[in-house]
């Protein structure tokens, strides 16, 4: 590779750049029951998935059940 095409090749890398999709989460604390938590993280462990994101999934189930607003109070 000589020197011109890898001058081309760092002037057009950040034409190729992707732009960075949406910021879809936040980080936050916590306080759970030690019981729902191991067993967040038991769940995690028999099926390979990261117990926050079964904990995640399993808050968006609850928020998709109609009437939820009257049921959380």
């Amino acid at each position: 590779m000589n020197t011109e095409s890898t001058l081309q090749a760092v002037h057009a890398a950040p034409a190729a750049r992707r732009a960075r999709p949406p910021k879809r989460k936040t980080r936050i604390t916590i306080y759970l029951d030690d019981e729902v938590l191991n067993e967040f993280r038991n769940l995690s462990e028999r099926c390979g998935t990261g117990y926050q994101t079964l904990i995640n999934a399993a808050l968006r189930h609850r928020l998709a059940v109609p009437g939820v607003e009257n049921s959380l109070a």
